[in-house]
């Protein structure tokens, strides 16, 4: 039996299981828009995945870094390391 809370109707809760993706695509395909016709729903295509081609990494640079890191003339300062992975992080996560 129904509850009616004002302008909103709500029905009696039902048991949660498991989806039956062959159940989906029948009822699917037997949808009828308000105007009366069927429509069939076709296959679904998946795009093409994108070439965004190869990363911007400029060679030279990270070379000279490797040979300055090897010979001990980095400055390498892990409070700074630090900060930067945490920021990275951040950025990551705001979709920036």
């Amino acid at each position: 039996m129904p509850i009616e809370t004002g302008s909103c109707r709500v029905g009696l809760a039902r048991a949660v299981g498991p989806i039956d993706p062959r159940a989906i695509r029948a009822s699917a395909s037997q949808t009828k828009p308000s105007n009366g016709i069927a429509r069939s729903v076709g296959p679904i295509k998946s795009s093409e995945p994108l070439d965004v081609g190869p990363p911007p990494v400029d060679t030279e640079r990270v070379a000279d870094i490797r040979h300055a890191i090897e010979i001990g003339k980095y400055p390498l300062v892990p409070a700074r390391v630090a900060d930067a992975m945490i920021a990275a992080g951040l950025l990551l996560r705001s979709g920036q």
